[in-house]
């Protein structure tokens, strides 16, 4: 059965390790010198305090890249499920195949057993190559990236650490479920899609942000914070304040939610979630300070950080909620646990279905 069982998957396998090689040998043979280039730009803008400029620089070098395989390793668990997991068992109902099997003294729950165990174990493999190749190669980028990009971001946090790996696994057994309760390849496969898609936004929509209870702090405003000053005399003398997403001193946080607020600690204006970045902020309020002259007049010209230092005198401040970076590894942890009761519990459900009603 076993046998029978690679036979039928090894086509599958053998394409899927030709790419993984060519990603995780593109990836090695890139990873070392984009980290040299990371380490000598550290320790040259360290010195003249200039480092905001070089994330910036860096990160726009490796922009596309970046992108590039973090969308490879968010499409793999989804590409599973609809390519590996509805088809596994569904093909086989309409072929009819299953039945000679059955009849060849090998039980049903062996029969199944053996499938899930061959090919689930092949596709978390290769989730678990893809996505730590892809963690390792995009450390530095992950230390320089904006904020809307950052480490603990929904976007790039299901594209590192060992989360594929449990997304793979779920969305294996979830088409192998949706196949045998459908017994039809396409529909099995669009409906595999459709759950898991659903699946994945709500957890980073609704559950993740609670798996811990995110902090809030305020911080003084300063260039790591804020995006950038709007000054306007229209407004009865109010500097309007643009902050990115992101807080000082945790770069790779999740920002939930960045406001401005008064010395009282009153909101000042719209709230930001966990958009923006270095090109467009989160939060932002006016403050009202004089436009005219001070600190804060164009006319000035004395820049953005005389004029931060007299709204931070003022007590105005960023608070932001937010789930720190340190959080990374626990929230890797915790969620790819959560997919792996869920795997467990379709995969109950698929050996009771395959035993009691699948004929």
């Amino acid at each position: 059965m076993t046998w029978l069982t690679w036979r039928q998957f090894r086509g599958s396998a053998v394409m899927t390790a030709a790419l993984l090689v060519v990603l995780t040998t593109t990836l090695a043979l890139t990873g070392p010198n984009m980290a040299s280039g990371y380490t000598t730009g550290i320790a040259a803008c360290t010195q003249d305090d200039t480092c905001g400029r070089f994330y910036d620089r860096f990160f726009g070098q490796y922009d596309m890249p970046f992108m590039a395989v973090s969308l490879i390793v968010l499409l793999l668990p989804a590409l599973v499920g609809l390519f590996w997991g509805a088809p596994l068992i569904t093909r086989e109902l309409e072929a009819g195949t299953h039945l000679l099997v059955w009849n060849q003294s090998v039980t049903r729950v062996r029969w199944l057993a053996v499938k899930l165990g061959v090919v689930g174990l092949a596709a978390m493999a290769a989730a678990c190559v893809c996505g730590l190749a892809v963690t390792w190669w995009s450390d530095p980028l992950d230390k320089s990236a904006p904020g809307n990009l950052a480490l603990m971001t929904p976007l790039v946090f299901g594209a590192r650490g060992i989360a594929p790996v449990g997304y793979a696994a779920f969305a294996f057994v979830l088409g192998v479920t949706v196949g045998m309760l459908v017994r039809r390849t396409l529909p099995a496969m669009a409906l595999t899609l459709a759950v898991f898609v659903a699946i994945q936004l709500a957890m980073p929509l609704l559950v993740r942000p609670h798996l811990m209870p995110p902090v809030t702090s305020t911080f003084e405003l300063s260039e790591a914070n804020v995006d950038g000053l709007g000054v306007s005399r229209d407004e009865g003398g109010k500097v309007r304040v643009s902050l990115e997403t992101a807080v000082p001193g945790d770069t790779g946080a999740w920002v939930l939610a960045n406001t401005m607020v008064d010395p009282s600690g009153r909101t000042l204006g719209g709230a930001g979630g966990g958009g923006g970045g270095r090109d467009g902020g989160g939060g932002e309020g006016s403050v009202p300070i004089s436009t005219t002259s001070g600190p804060c007049a164009p006319t000035q010209a004395q820049g953005l950080g005389t004029c931060l230092v007299e709204i931070n005198r003022l007590g105005y401040r960023q608070q932001a909620t937010y789930q720190p970076l340190a959080r990374f590894w626990p929230f890797q942890w915790i969620e790819t646990g959560i997919y792996a009761v869920l795997t467990l519990g379709l995969t109950w459900f698929a050996f009771w279905w395959i035993r009691r009603r699948l004929s």
